[in-house]
């Protein structure tokens, strides 16, 4: 073939290429030489001497489609109750007949469409060039668009009306034909998929917005149904057994952007609108600790917004009054190991109770300081010593890592054990609570040494630090990697160390960095996200800041830490798929290369990324 612009016979050519685009645009077979052929009369028609006709071509184009589509719609209006499945079997065919129609007018699409295609500035501002009402479509958009137009729209009140029907049948235990139900609705999603902007905006529309008013109404009716006929127990086993059928089904027929959607309308027809029925039953179930009923009660009330802080709020009062219960008739004879041991006794049932029905989702500790009952979680056997140790070495992990409730409250608990078991007891305690106070006294003074300076100091970063005296606190000084600090970070520790020795001449300090934390911002995303990090992760993503792709070789040499503790590092990370692993398995090896994930999503825009090192370990010395 030449492919020198020539003159054509645009009535000739077309006659041919229309006996082919039917057989196409039907699934029937061409032959591999009538394809090539038919290609080349395209390419021939946009090249036209003396003038291209490629408009033209797409006129005629176009008018065929809207025929054939007008066709489909007779007879699917005819097929009267089988109009669903009359629907999805034209649609099966007409969309994979666009697709091989769209091939074939690839060089239509690619030189003459593309070219005349209005840009987003035509469309805002307006061209005067091209009509604003009927702007160029590639062919395969072209067949789409009418099948929009002429078949989805005049049959949509039918359409939607039998598919939350049969979607209704299957609530109540019918079986419809999943195969049509799923690609009758898919065609609403298929249909624009090709627009960038708003993609499902018609799928949304049309099906969608319909689909959760029924979906809505329907559980609104089911929930008053099952609260006639049920126990406050059994209405949550119904409830949790409808909301687990509703994703299967959810599976089965709609749109994967639409599964949220649909179970949020669900849990707000039978658990949101039922409050306070729920609420009012709570107590009565943690009072007497029915498991079965507080792990379903913790399920349903954590999916609906003022729906689990009252359950937190009497399973408190419950934990309160049992440590009040376990110590309120102890002996005199032994007092101090019985009030301990004895609240330990608490403190076990409950951590258990709660790792076991609540998936250890709360704090226990916020649960319990302040009372007469409160400890830590024990992580040893029994006696005093042990138990001193327990308490001690969780007491600095809610100092350090800010998870008590108030110091007032640690202070009172400490004052209550030093009443129970003795001054001995407690000195410790005192101490390190004393500790925190005096260390946000000495960041004040810091940020004054900063600003007083001679030559202007700029840390670059928001630095905040404990000074905690070596022999109070249950802490290792030996921590189980080497560490190099990042570039970032060692201004603000050597400004510090100065000023603290020009204040404190002969005292040294001991930097634990495996227990300091910092917040990392995350500028290369579509949102602001914040990651709460140890120093070790941090150190790991700043070494991102120079390459989207860093080695693990190149990662040892930048933080100096051994293999076990970086290692454990970047599987946090790979964990919270912050970075990939070029091998894409779960070792890391010498070889090994990390990319940062660009497309990294999160409910919340500040989150912390937790480690193994962070969880409590039998060794006390371990924070």
């Amino acid at each position: 073939m030449s492919l020198k612009p020539r003159v054509v016979d645009f009535d000739e050519t077309w006659n041919k290429l229309l006996t082919t685009i039917r057989a196409v645009v039907m699934l029937d077979y061409v032959e591999r030489a009538t394809w090539n052929d038919r290609f080349s009369d395209i390419y021939a028609l946009c090249v036209a001497y003396p003038e291209p006709l490629g408009e033209r071509l797409y006129t005629e184009t176009k008018v065929f489609l809207e025929n054939h589509v007008r066709q489909l719609f007779k007879r699917v209006l005819e097929s009267e109750e089988k109009v669903l499945g009359m629907y999805h079997r034209y649609w099966e065919e007409y969309s994979k007949g666009a697709e091989y129609m769209d091939c074939l007018y690839r060089y239509l699409n690619t030189q003459f469409i593309k070219k005349n295609k209005l840009t987003e500035a035509d469309l805002q501002y307006g061209y005067g060039g091209v009509d604003m009402n009927e702007p160029l479509m590639e062919i395969g958009e072209l067949a789409l668009d009418m099948w929009r137009k002429l078949m989805i729209e005049p049959l949509q009140p039918m359409l939607i009306g039998m598919l939350l029907k049969e979607i209704k049948n299957d609530r109540s235990g019918e079986d419809p034909n999943q195969k049509v139900i799923h690609g009758v609705i898919n065609s609403f999603v298929h249909v624009e998929q090709y627009k960038k902007k708003f993609p499902l905006k018609f799928y949304q529309e049309v099906f969608e917005g319909p689909f959760l008013t029924k979906t809505g109404e329907y559980y609104k009716q089911e929930a008053s149904n099952l609260l006639q006929e049920s126990t406050c127990s059994q209405y949550m086993e119904k409830v949790l057994g409808r909301l687990k059928d509703e994703e299967v089904r959810c599976r089965k027929y709609l749109h994967p952007s639409s599964y949220a959607k649909v179970i949020h309308e669900c849990q707000q027809r039978m658990v949101a609108d039922h409050l306070q029925f729920l609420h009012g039953e709570c107590q009565n179930i943690i009072r007497q600790e029915k498991r079965d009923d507080m792990a379903n009660m913790y399920t349903l009330l954590r999916a609906v917004s003022s729906g689990l802080p009252h359950m937190i709020q009497e399973l408190q009062v419950h934990i309160h009054d049992e440590g009040l219960r376990a110590t309120s008739n102890l002996s005199q004879e032994n007092m101090p190991t019985q009030f301990v041991e004895s609240v330990l006794e608490v403190h076990s049932k409950f951590v258990q109770l709660i790792n076991t029905v609540l998936n250890g989702v709360f704090s226990f500790s916020s649960f319990l300081c302040g009372t007469p009952g409160c400890v830590a979680p024990r992580l040893g056997n029994t006696g005093l010593a042990d138990n001193k140790t327990f308490y001690a070495r969780m007491l600095a992990k809610r100092l350090i890592h800010g998870l008590s409730l108030s110091m007032d409250s640690e202070e009172a608990m400490i004052n209550k054990l030093k009443q129970a078991c003795g001054y001995e007891f407690t000195s410790k305690l005192h101490r390190m609570y004393t500790d925190m106070s005096v260390s946000t006294d000495l960041n004040n003074k810091f940020n004054n040494f900063i600003k007083t300076q001679e030559t202007v100091v700029d840390l670059g970063i928001s630095f905040q630090i404990y000074v905690l005296q070596a022999g109070a606190w249950p802490l290792t000084h030996v921590p189980s990697s080497t560490f190099a600090i990042p570039q970032e970070l060692e201004k603000s520790v050597q400004m510090f160390e100065l000023f603290y020795n020009q204040h404190f001449s002969g005292r040294k300090l001991t930097w634990l960095h495996y227990l300091c934390t910092g917040e990392v911002k995350m500028n290369y995303l579509c949102k602001p996200y914040v990651a709460v990090v140890t120093t070790y992760q941090m150190a790991v993503l700043l070494a991102f800041n120079n390459s989207e792709t860093v080695s693990y070789k190149e990662l040892q040499d930048s933080t100096q830490m051994n293999e076990k503790e970086l290692q454990k590092t970047i599987k946090s990370l790979l964990d919270v798929k912050m970075i990939s692993h070029d091998l894409q398995k779960e070792e890391i090896e010498a070889e090994s290369t990390f990319s940062l994930i660009m497309s990294f999503t999160s409910k919340r825009t500040k989150f912390k990324i937790t480690t193994s090192m962070q969880k409590d370990t039998p060794q006390v010395q371990n924070l």
